[in-house]
């Protein structure tokens, strides 16, 4: 089956490569009470069958990473503890790769995120799970689906934002003892106030780390 222009964006290139191009691109959610949304400002490459920390290590190939296998573009949703956590699929089908989207700057229904949340700051969305919480998803229902046509999307056809430099680090959460515990597969927008765990001292108040529109 051929694939739309929207899947060809997920594939053809190295999964870092694609991990990198989504920041500064619009997350939108239209499946609760209004549209949430924020501009992607950090992610992570899982590698599939032969990174250590990739749900598809060795093979590994259950009913619950199914969708890893699926075609570029999917959703892979999976649950950590309490939290839900969403992999854009990348790579032809059966090639199980993806990209974590590991923190957004709001940018629309700011006010829902914020009910969502119970709060209101950076820690809103500074985070995989907390970013699912922000936008009103707290189950898996859109696993599988693609985001092309899902309700749950990713903007391709224009950069919401343009990062002034992307920083590229080792992974959060993984198993420093595996083989790529420390492999650099983590990007980020430098200066992002949203980006997970960065320290004051870090953050760029000004510009956020976005270059300047034209």
């Amino acid at each position: 089956m051929a694939l739309t222009d929207y899947q060809k964006f997920f594939t053809g290139r190295p999964t870092q490569e694609i991990a990198k191009s989504l920041l500064g691109k619009q997350l939108v959610f239209r499946g609760g009470q209004q549209p949430t949304a924020g501009v992607i400002v950090e992610t992570e490459a899982y590698l599939g069958e032969h990174d250590s920390a990739s749900h598809a290590f060795n093979g590994r190939r259950t009913n619950y990473s199914e969708s890893l296998y699926g075609n570029p573009g999917n959703i892979y949703v999976y649950q950590i503890r309490a939290h839900y956590c969403f992999d854009v699929v990348v790579q032809d089908a059966e090639e199980p790769q993806g990209v974590l989207i590991r923190a957004i700057q709001p940018t629309m229904g700011v006010d829902q995120m914020q009910e969502n949340r119970g709060m209101k700051g950076f820690n809103i969305s500074n985070g995989p799970g907390k970013l699912m919480a922000a936008l009103g998803i707290q189950s898996r229902n859109l696993d599988g689906q693609p985001l092309e046509t899902s309700p749950l999307t990713i903007e391709l056809t224009k950069d919401y934002k343009i990062p002034r430099e992307i920083i590229t680090t080792s992974r959060v959460g993984v198993n420093l003892h595996g083989k790529n515990g420390k492999s650099p597969y983590r990007f980020y927008v430098k200066g992002n106030p949203y980006v997970s765990g960065l320290r004051k001292r870090e953050m760029d108040l000004t510009t956020f780390g976005w270059k300047e529109e034209p």
